[in-house]
């Protein structure tokens, strides 16, 4: 055992020091135009070169020795890959995952014991828009399905947020996106709380709230029924999730984490009861809703679900017009502009009117309500018979743009479903008003106005959310990035020239779906001092975007388009989106899924892009002769932490070109790797690595090498030191010569 530790900490000291030493070494310097030959030994003496260039003197020449000895230690520092020491694990070792189990798969599926709560509700609400208050009722029948007697709920308190001594309020800057504006002071006013007429105590701590019930709630299916009362201020600007936009002729209702719900328990976390503290969205269970909505005659109502009772609230002319919607690819007007604040753009009588809507298998509820609105709708019809209402509802103000918004919303839904999984509920509405862009089960928020690049843009993503998170239900405080990212990545093929093309006729250079190759390669090039697999409160706010989603985003995109291929990747993302529709996956599940089903070990990519903040920087760092007079062979550096498979072309003097592809797997053991490329005999003008700009590569001025003018018509030449037959190990990063590339 004495032996065995002290060789442990022989290693050990070594480690340190080569770590030591490594970390105050100045970056590998460009080496395009030298000819180079990275040697375990010194470099042997110097010799002219190729063109006859006179000789240096001895100052200079001795600077120059000594600055290629100090290349060669540097390249042999390269060969070998360096484990890490907080760990001693590399970016290939295996991810440390939470083991599989009956309810969530070795290959990243919903195994046999997967359960998930049920929570639905019948709410009853009243709007009053002079005093902006809603006062509501509900009944919430939650079914616990785990294996778990459940003494207690805790329930999502996120008005809350809007109270000026919240920890929301306090945590993130006034007046900023996630916030107020202004004094607005809101909150609950919780008036009851009970369970078959018994009242109960709701101990509220900020933006959650716990309710101790009378006997616990049996496991696998014992149900309780908790009867909530409550009313808040609507604040005119709520954290960019909800609001009032207030237009010449009226007010624009938008309402989204509105009332009282029951936080999510699941078997990784138990109780997922999180504050609400603004930049971090919702993560609950799905159910069945039965709202009421009342609000002052005149107003148009549209909301997550199916109106239910469209000949009590709508002229017979709107629903007439809405029936023919239904059934009409082109826009159909329900409510025209010149109807919005006159006695025919709602039914005769007196008092309010109370809009009734239904949903099923939606993780929440919005809605909006506004006297000021314009309302237009088209319908898309499946194979099946059934349909898809698409609705868009916007003030005079947006006529500019909104009047598109129904086909672009069209365009989108019938693209995400060909690509990935069809649309599954029966409306999606887009609504003109505070929020810049937020999503909720059949309902968008939006709010550019400007242009219809721009509309389209913002319409797309927020759509492209029915399928992350509101199908595939990820937590989104914990992994922004599961429901960001994926968005994002999935709207890089909606593109608003296709759209523009095939609804007004514009002209389209290209449909290639991956669009321009070189944004392919973005989202990596900087370091951000945090990783992406952050939860979404701990990411900076100036960070969020970057990491939640462009990156992620632009790494999806890496993985379908330059490292599997579609015809790997596609296949294992649909059956990654179909078996967690309507569950809720944990990022393991998603590794575990993509790996088993491209065939791809893929740690090295979801360590180094996802959970570690690393950087790629591929480099030239020599170009020789082959194994013969027929071949060049080009060294190439891995400078960083990241790894990404090697694109190199060889530009040969007749102008013609070789591609050379390496898998990643070049780098499981050095940082140094020699190809060589069959020449026929060509001579070679310039090696360029990724030239199609496909990864992520932090500097890219040591990318490229050139032939030096005066040897252009010769092929590359063996480097000083070198001789006829390679020392086994030279170039490749220490295997033999029969292993190389």
């Amino acid at each position: 055992m004495i032996r065995f530790l002290n060789v442990r900490l022989t290693w050990l000291v070594a480690f340190i020091t080569l770590q030591t030493a490594v970390t105050f070494l100045s970056p590998l310097s460009p080496l395009s135009n030298q000819v180079v030959c990275a040697q375990d030994a010194e470099p042997a003496e110097e010799k002219p070169t190729a063109g006859g260039k006179e000789e240096a003197g001895p100052g200079q020449a001795d600077a120059e020795q000594e600055a290629r000895r100090e290349l060669q230690r540097e390249l042999a520092r390269l060969r070998n890959r360096e484990m890490r020491p907080r760990r001693e694990i590399n970016i290939f070792s295996p991810l440390d995952l939470p083991t599989p189990n009956d309810a969530r798969s070795a290959i990243g599926l919903p195994g046999p014991g997967y359960w998930q709560q049920q929570a639905d509700y019948r709410m009853e609400v009243t709007l009053d828009d002079q005093a902006d208050t809603l006062v509501g009722r509900e009944t919430i029948t939650y079914t616990n399905n785990s294996p778990t007697p459940l003494p207690y709920l805790w329930l999502n308190l996120e008005q809350n947020l809007f109270r000026s001594d919240s920890d929301g309020s306090k945590f993130t800057p006034r007046a900023s996106r996630f916030n107020n504006i202004g004094e607005f002071e809101g909150g609950y006013t919780i008036e009851f709380v009970r369970i078959g007429g018994q009242e109960l105590n709701l101990e509220v701590f900020d933006t959650v709230g716990r309710v101790m019930l009378p006997n616990s709630i049996e496991p696998r299916g014992g149900q309780v029924q908790l009867e909530v009362g409550w009313k808040f201020n609507i604040p005119s600007y709520g954290a960019d999730r909800m609001g009032i936009q207030f237009v010449e002729q009226g007010k624009i209702y938008e309402m989204a984490q509105w009332f009282p719900s029951v936080c999510k328990f699941d078997d990784v976390n138990g109780w997922n009861n999180l504050p609400y503290l603004g930049q971090g969205e919702f993560y609950t269970d799905f159910g069945t809703y039965d709202v009421k909505i009342t609000a002052p005659r005149g107003h148009v109502v549209c909301a997550t679900g199916v109106l239910q009772n469209p000949t009590e609230v709508l002229t017979p002319a709107q629903q007439e017009r809405l029936n023919q919607a239904k059934q009409s690819a082109k826009t159909v007007m329900i409510r025209t502009q010149e109807e919005v604040g006159t006695p025919a753009g709602s039914p005769e009588g007196e008092g309010p009117l109370t809009w009734h809507f239904k949903a099923e298998k939606v993780r929440t509820f919005a809605w909006t309500a506004s006297q000021a609105t314009i309302w237009d709708a088209a319908g898309i019809t499946w194979d099946d018979g059934s349909t898809v209402l698409c609705q868009s509802v916007y003030p005079k103000e947006s006529l500019q743009t909104w009047p598109e918004s129904t086909q672009m919303l069209r365009h989108s839904v019938l693209l995400y479903s060909d690509q990935w999984f069809r649309y599954p509920y029966p409306t999606v509405t887009n609504v003109s008003g505070v929020c810049g862009g937020m999503e909720y089960p059949m309902v968008l928020f939006c709010s550019d106005d400007f242009s219809k690049a721009g509309l389209f843009a913002v319409t797309s993503h927020e759509l492209g959310h029915s399928w992350f998170p509101m199908i595939v239900n990820t937590d989104e405080r914990r992994y922004p990035w599961m429901d960001e990212g994926f968005n994002t990545f999935i709207n890089f093929y909606d593109r608003f020239d296709v759209y523009n093309a095939d609804i007004n006729g514009q002209p389209l250079a290209s449909r290639d779906e991956n669009g321009p190759p070189s944004g392919r390669g973005r989202g990596n090039s900087t370091l951000v001092n945090q990783p992406i697999a952050l939860p979404a409160d701990q990411l900076r706010p100036d960070r969020l975007g970057r990491l939640a989603y462009f990156k992620p985003g632009n790494g999806m995109r890496l993985l379908r388009e330059v490292i599997l291929g579609p015809e790997r990747f596609d296949p294992a993302f649909k059956l990654y989106i179909r078996e967690w529709a309507f569950k809720s996956p944990q990022p393991a599940d998603f590794f575990r899924c993509m790996e088993n089903a491209t065939g791809m070990n893929l740690a090295w990519f979801w360590r180094g892009w996802f959970l570690e903040d690393n950087l790629c920087d591929q480099a030239i760092t020599s170009v020789t002769t082959g194994r013969d007079a027929e071949s060049v062979r080009v060294q190439i550096a891995n400078k960083q932490e990241m790894v990404m498979p090697v694109f190199l072309r060889v530009e040969f003097e007749d102008k013609t070109t070789k591609d050379v592809e390496l898998p990643v797997y070049v780098w499981y053991y050095t940082n140094l790797w020699s190809a060589d490329v069959p020449t026929e005999g060509k001579s070679v003008a310039k090696v360029t690595l990724d030239p199609r700009r496909n990864i992520p590569d932090a500097d890219r001025s040591n990318n490229t090498w050139n032939a030096p003018k005066a040897d252009k018509t010769d092929q590359p030449e063996k480097a000083e030191g070198e001789s006829g037959g390679d020392k086994p190990g030279a170039n490749d990063g220490g295997g033999d010569d029969d292993d190389r590339r």
